[in-house]
C-alpha cells in the first residue's frame, strides 16, 4: 500500500489561516475533504444513525446485497454472490462469494454474516429497528438467519414482499463485521460496540485508521478488495465548520474537496481549478412542533405554520441550488412520491386560521437548529416569517449531536431538522412521519412521530401498515401518495424542502459518486487525474 508519509501528511491537514499561505496541493493517492463531521454519534453499524456516520460505513463494510458506486439506483451482489426467493415459505438464501476478505485479513464467512446480523439485534441500539422489521428478536434470531457451507438463509415474518427484505438487508445496519476482531475487542460484554465506535472490522474498499470527535476521520485503501483497491491510498476528512474556512482551503488548494459551501459560496468559485457538481438528495426538511408542549399541540397551530414559512424566499436566496420546495414526507422522484405543494407564505391567512380557532398569541417557542450553514439561516428565515403571526421562535443552535440528541430524548419545543429514509422504500418514511401506535415514554422508536409525541390517528396507523403488506405495486404506491396528503394537510411536522447537495472539489477529481442518502456515498471510484 502507498502509505502517505508524514510530511505529507501533516501537509495535507493543515489549516492555512490567511489566504497569502501558499499553494499546497494535496498529494496525487490521497483524496482530503473538508466537512462539518460533528454529528457523528457512532460509527458501529450497529449503532450508526446520523448523516455522517452512515457514509463512512458505506465506506467500511459491505452487505450481503448493497447499492454500489458503479449505480447507485440498482441493487447488486454484495457478499452475496446470488440469492434465491421462497415467497411462500417467507426465505431468501444467499450465496457468498469466496473472494471477499476483511482488512483484518481473514476471509468472510457465513459465520461472520450470522454473527453481524444477530449482534444488531441483541444489542438492540437506535438502527436496529430497521431488521427487527423482519420478526427479528433477540431470541429467535439465531433461528431466523442460519447457515449451511456458504449458504446463508434469512427468513422473516410479515406481510410485505421480497423486495421490501431485500431493501432492508441492504441498509447500514446489515453490514458485515469480522466476528473474530470485534469479539477479541469486546469489554463487559459490549459485543465490540466501543471499540468500533473508534475502529473498523469491515471488508470494504476502506478501512478506518484514524478517527478524532470533532477533528478528523482517515480511511486507508483495502487493497485486497473484491472489486479492485480505490485509487486514492487515503481519504483523510477534516472537521471544518465554518463554510468560509471550506471555500478558502478549496480555492488555496489545500483540499480537495468543500462539501458545506453556501449557495453564495458556490456561486462565488471562479477559475478552472474548481468545479461544482450537483447530486439530488433524498432528505427532506421540515419543522416539527413538540407535542409535549401545551401551546403547539392545538391543529390550528400546525395549518397556521403551513402559510408562514417563506418558501419561495428561502429558495431563491439562502438555500438556492440547495433546496426546492417540496411538502411531502417521500422525496420526489423516487415512487410513489407526492409532489403536490399547496402551501405558500401567507401571514394573513395563518393569523386568521388561529384567530378563528381562539388560539391566543404571541406564542413563545424555542427552536433547536444545527449550527452550521445553511441551518442557522433558514431558523433566522422562520424566526422572521412565524413572527408576523404571533409565534416568537428563540433561536437554540448546537452541533448536530447535540441537537439529535435532544430530539431523541424529546426535550426539544420546535425542531427545524432533516431526515433521509433508511433504506430506498416508501415504507421507511412513511413509518417515520405518518406511524406512531405506542406515544409512551418508555416506547422508543426512532420515527419524527415519537420524537414529536405525536400519537397518530388509529386510522392511519393502520393504513401505514395496509401499504407494507400491499402486494400489487401500484396500488401500494397509490396507498403511500394518500398517506403524504394527510400528513401534509395536518400534523404537527411541516416538510417543507427536498435537499440538493451541491459539492465544490478540484477540477482534477473524478469519480466521485453521491447517491440520494447518506448511505450512498462512495469514494471507491475517485481519481485525480
Amino acid at each position: 500500500m502507498n502509505m502517505l508519509k508524514p510530511a505529507l501528511l501533516a501537509s495535507a491537514l493543515a489549516l492555512p489561516l490567511a489566504g497569502t499561505a501558499a499553494l499546497a496541493d494535496t498529494p496525487d493517492d490521497v483524496l482530503v475533504i473538508a466537512q462539518n463531521i460533528d454529528d457523528i454519534v457512532a460509527i458501529d453499524p450497529a449503532q450508526a444513525y446520523e448523516f455522517t456516520s452512515g457514509e463512512l460505513v458505506t465506506n467500511l463494510y459491505d452487505r450481503l446485497v448493497q447499492y454500489d458506486a458503479e449505480d447507485p439506483t440498482v441493487l447488486a451482489p454484495g457478499i452475496a454472490t446470488e440469492w434465491e426467493v421462497d415467497a411462500e415459505a417467507k426465505t431468501i438464501a444467499f450465496t457468498l462469494r469466496d473472494d471477499a476478505v476483511f482488512n483484518s485479513g481473514n476471509p468472510v464467512t457465513a459465520e461472520d454474516v450470522l454473527f453481524s446480523l444477530s449482534r444488531v439485534i441483541k444489542l438492540n441500539l437506535t438502527p436496529a429497528f430497521i431488521l427487527a422489521q423482519l420478526g427479528w428478536t433477540p431470541e429467535n434470531v439465531d433461528d431466523m438467519v442460519t447457515a449451511d457451507g456458504n449458504v446463508v438463509t434469512v427468513k422473516y415474518e410479515g406481510d410485505f414482499s421480497p423486495a421490501f427484505v431485500l431493501n432492508v438487508l441492504a441498509a447500514r445496519p446489515a453490514s458485515i463485521v469480522d466476528k473474530a476482531l470485534v469479539m477479541e475487542n469486546e469489554q463487559d460484554g459490549d459485543m465490540g460496540n466501543a471499540w468500533l465506535n473508534a475502529n473498523s472490522a469491515g471488508s470494504g474498499p476502506f478501512e478506518l485508521t484514524g478517527y478524532t470527535p470533532g477533528q478528523m476521520v482517515r480511511m486507508a485503501a483495502n487493497e485486497d478488495y473484491f472489486k479492485g483497491a480505490p485509487a486514492m491510498s487515503q481519504v483523510i476528512i477534516r472537521h471544518v465548520a465554518e463554510a468560509a474556512t471550506q471555500q478558502l482551503l478549496l480555492e488555496q488548494g489545500d483540499i480537495d474537496m468543500a462539501r458545506n459551501l453556501t449557495p453564495d459560496q458556490v456561486a462565488s468559485l471562479s477559475g478552472d481549478d474548481v468545479k461544482v457538481e450537483t447530486f439530488p438528495q433524498a432528505a427532506v426538511h421540515f419543522l416539527s412542533f413538540n407535542q409535549k408542549t401545551d401551546s403547539l399541540t392545538d391543529p390550528a397551530v400546525w395549518e397556521a405554520a403551513r402559510y408562514l414559512v417563506d418558501y419561495t424566499g428561502m429558495t431563491d436566496t439562502i438555500i438556492k441550488g440547495q433546496m426546492e420546495v417540496h411538502q411531502a414526507f417521500w422525496p420526489k422522484g423516487f415512487p410513489g412520491s407526492y409532489d403536490e405543494t399547496p402551501f405558500t407564505y401567507d401571514p394573513e391567512k395563518a393569523m386568521q386560521i388561529l384567530k378563528d380557532a381562539g388560539v391566543e398569541t404571541p406564542i413563545e417557542v424555542t427552536l433547536d437548529v444545527i449550527n452550521a450553514a445553511p441551518f442557522t439561516d433558514m431558523a433566522q428565515s422562520l424566526q422572521a416569517s412565524f413572527a408576523d403571526a404571533g409565534i416568537d421562535f428563540e433561536i437554540l443552535p448546537g452541533t448536530g449531536a447535540q441537537v439529535i440528541t435532544k430530539y431523541r430524548e424529546r426535550t426539544h419545543e420546535a425542531m427545524l431538522l432533516y431526515w433521509g429514509p433508511d433504506f430506498m422504500d416508501p415504507h421507511s418514511n412513511a413509518k417515520a412521519f405518518a406511524y406512531n401506535s405506542d406515544n409512551s415514554d418508555d416506547n422508543y422508536q426512532a420515527t419524527t412521530t415519537w420524537r414529536n409525541a405525536w400519537a397518530v390517528p388509529d386510522a392511519m396507523n393502520e393504513q401505514t401498515m395496509a401499504a407494507l403488506s400491499e402486494s400489487d405495486p401500484e396500488a401500494r404506491l397509490e396507498m403511500y401518495r394518500d398517506l403524504q396528503a394527510k400528513v401534509q394537510e395536518s400534523s404537527p411536522i411541516v416538510i417543507m424542502f427536498q435537499a440538493s447537495y451541491e459539492v465544490a472539489m478540484g477540477a482534477d477529481v473524478t469519480g466521485y459518486v453521491n447517491g440520494a442518502t447518506s448511505d450512498f456515498v462512495f469514494y471507491r471510484l475517485v481519481d485525480k487525474e
